[in-house]
């Protein structure tokens, strides 16, 4: 069979006796890889892995960022405890907080409404429609004529397919550009919390844990999925009831052990394997190092605007959540990009790439691409520096709501299929919906100090990457005065209206005269900025547009060098789903450190301290100190099992994948990587590439012996 690794890490791999399978692969990409898949312990035919539509593929479904499954005919559906726990948030108060108890619907009419905008995506179909899409193209076109072909052909596509009611259809572009699908989803509007263990089970070890091994986190939660009586996709109703879908998983208590085969699918969010050495430099020597000092900063206003326990704590939960999540990610990319000597193994591979194409004058377009495509990345790089203080700087959620808002007016003046994408009528439903979100998760007061760090961020920066329209509009001098930028900003939230909802919703249908006469100073800064945004935007689509000839290219060079090797590529992820496999695999990702596969309940006694977060439900500690195991001891480790260790390949937007066994049954779900993998979105190294999982036999035992949830264990089929 084809080597199945990618051009980034084949000296890696050359050098090193390391075993962990590289390869987010599409499913159509399957067939390639059967004799592998066999070889790796897979009991099922691969084959049957192709069908969309077929189990176990017809089980995992897409929440829009993160990944789920089915897990009974009734429309009960199982994913990570923090992509459920936006809606966890959303339904809390101080008074009654779910997030501190946990929350379980005992019956179906106890089930809640989850956040606004909360969505399950079933796909169904997925065509080539490279030829369609770019049919339309002329080598004369400028880049903005190129985007604006390729998107109207898109857009066409989706309001065909989207003909069909009930559905959500899409066109990522994989390889670059290089080529297009149509992919056609069931979506299902009306999303119910029915179950999240508290956060001292679901958030065990908080952001201390986060990306590290070992790991004690029951990261576990189910949404349900509910259709109208027809059974036709239906916003929430009372009537509405619940989903059967074609396909669900049985749940496993048996469970796996060290060695064992696994598979994950999902919908990884986006890697940067075939980035060129331009776009590595400026990420790691720039952009990473700039977003720490934010998130850093960020990270300390909300906790000093918002003290624990607050009513404001509780509504900028998530957000904190999502920034340490993504401010400890950024330290391992750096930390892994040191590591490994990224920029140094970028340099070799284009210089290797360099050598294949010179050996043939045939290839000579190649090197032309890639000159022209480096220079192009190099000037996306500048704007990008350029822009990155000012985007933050624009970040109220106020001002976002007036400036989406006023967009919408400019945009509603044209036809459907000329609006912008957001825009159009089938985004109706979300816009209404973020902007009736915004008060479960917004405070004056934090959202003011949030602005007034940003724009101390911002005065910071050379006059050439400031922006004379915000600083007019905002009557920005040259140096910043905390005390003279707070009172004006006092005036802001003093003088707006937008923080009423019923307001924001009202102005959906407003029409631009009226918008620009507004006299609420968050539209009348909309309003002074609309033409610096359009004029930015204009220039994006300009450089994407001429990417969309250069980047294909780069990408067919790339494909065609890895096949002259004897190598098969695939596609850097793009929130498409996606088939990882392998082994239960411990590591040693240094020297000295050893990695065990499994965690035990054990491990929860040792880090328990009583305090957020390692501080455990006092009935658990009881249950493991009693050696109360029930049905779910693993032999080999002497204990319930928590999490364990797979060498996946996995990223962001993979949490709450789907862990199969060899024979397609759920074994766990999938949500974190180790601080030493997290560089892998780059430059794969199968030494220290390991995924996290939470064992299934843990989520039974804490759902059996600490939550009561009988009516969910009841309604699961569980295979022992």
């Amino acid at each position: 069979m084809k080597k199945l690794l990618l051009l980034s890490s084949v000296l890696c791999l050359v050098a090193t006796p390391a075993h962990a399978k590289e390869g987010m692969f599409t499913p159509d990409q399957l067939p390639e890889i059967a004799k592998d898949l066999r070889k790796t312990g897979l009991k099922l035919n691969p084959k049957s892995l192709t069908d969309l539509t077929a189990f176990p593929m017809g089980a995992v479904i897409s929440l829009g960022g993160c990944t789920a499954s089915f897990v009974s005919p009734q429309g009960l559906v199982v994913t990570n405890h923090h992509c459920v726990r936006g809606s966890v948030q959303f339904n809390s108060t101080k008074e009654n907080n779910y997030l501190e108890n946990g929350f379980l619907a005992k019956t179906m009419a106890d089930e809640l409404p989850a956040a606004p905008g909360s969505r399950i995506y079933v796909t169904l179909k997925v065509d080539d429609v490279t030829d369609t899409v770019t049919a339309g193209l002329d080598a004369d076109m400028s880049g903005r004529e190129r985007y604006d072909a390729i998107d109207a052909a898109k857009k066409s596509l989706i309001k065909a397919c989207e003909a069909d009611a009930g559905h959500r259809c899409q066109v990522p572009a994989f390889h670059g550009g290089l080529q297009y699908k149509l992919i056609k989803r069931l979506e299902i509007k009306d999303v119910r919390l029915t179950y999240a263990p508290a956060d001292a089970i679901g958030k065990y070890g908080g952001d201390i844990d986060n990306w590290i091994w070992p790991r004690h986190t029951g990261d576990f939660a189910f949404y349900r999925a509910y259709v109208a009586p027809d059974g036709s996709s239906a916003d929430f109703a009372k009537e509405n009831i619940p989903f059967t879908p074609a396909h669900t998983l049985k749940v496993s208590a048996a469970g796996l052990d060290d060695g064992d085969f696994v598979m994950a699918a999902g919908y990884p969010g986006s890697t940067s394997r075939y980035a060129r050495l331009g776009e590595v430099e400026n990420t790691f020597e720039w952009l990473y190092p700039s977003f720490v000092t934010l998130m850093e900063d960020w990270i300390a206003t909300i906790e000093a605007t918002a003290p624990e326990g607050s009513d404001a704590r509780i509504k900028y939960e998530s957000r904190l959540a999502g920034l340490n999540n993504f401010l400890k990610n950024l330290y391992g990319q750096i930390d892994g990009a040191r590591r490994v000597d990224l920029v140094g193994r970028r340099k070799m591979r284009e210089a290797e790439l360099d050598t294949w194409i010179s050996e043939d004058k045939t290839r000579a377009g190649f090197a032309d691409a890639i000159t022209n495509l480096d220079v192009l990345s190099e000037e996306s790089a500048l704007k990008r520096r350029q822009g990155f203080y000012f985007n933050n700087a624009t970040r109220p959620q106020l001002l976002g709501a007036a400036q989406r808002l006023y967009r919408l007016a400019q945009e509603k003046t044209k036809p459907d299929s000329k609006r912008e994408s957001g825009y159009q009528e089938r985004d109706m439903t979300f816009f209404k919906q973020g902007m009736s979100r915004i008060n479960r998760r917004f405070d004056a007061d934090v959202d003011k100090a949030e602005w007034l760090m940003f724009l101390k961020t911002y005065m910071a920066r050379p006059a050439a990457e400031r922006v004379p329209a915000f600083d007019k509009a905002l009557g920005l001098g040259a140096d910043f005065d905390e005390a003279v930028i707070s009172a004006k900003l006092d005036t802001y939230y003093s003088q707006t209206k937008l923080a009423d909802k019923e307001t924001r919703l009202a102005l959906m249908d407003a029409d631009m005269a009226t918008l620009e006469s507004s006299t609420d100073p968050f539209m009348k800064l909309a309003h002074a900025l609309f033409e610096t945004r359009m004029k930015l935007e204009e220039q994006s689509k300009d450089r994407n547009g001429r990417s969309t000839v250069l980047r294909p290219q780069y990408m067919q060079a790339i494909i065609d060098w890895q096949k002259s090797k004897g190598y098969t590529a695939y596609p850097d992820a793009n929130s498409t789903l996606r088939i990882t496999y392998g082994n239960v695999l411990g590591g040693s990702p240094k020297d000295g450190l050893i990695y065990e596969p499994f965690t035990r309940l054990e491990g929860i006694l040792a880090k328990d301290t009583g305090e957020d977060p390692f501080n455990a439900p006092k009935k658990q500690l009881e249950l493991i100190k009693a050696g109360d195991y029930g049905k779910y001891k693993l032999r080999s480790i002497g204990s319930v099992p928590v999490n364990f260790l797979t060498d996946l390949d996995s990223t962001g937007g993979n949490s709450g994948s789907a862990t199969m066994n060899a024979k397609g049954e759920l074994v766990g779900l999938l949500f974190d990587g180790t601080f030493e993998s997290v560089n892998s979105d780059w430059d794969f190294d199968p030494r220290t590439t390991r995924t996290i999982h939470v064992d299934t036999r843990y989520m039974l035992w804490v759902m059996e012996k600490l939550d009561g949830a009988d009516n969910l264990l009841n309604e699961m089929t569980i295979v022992r």
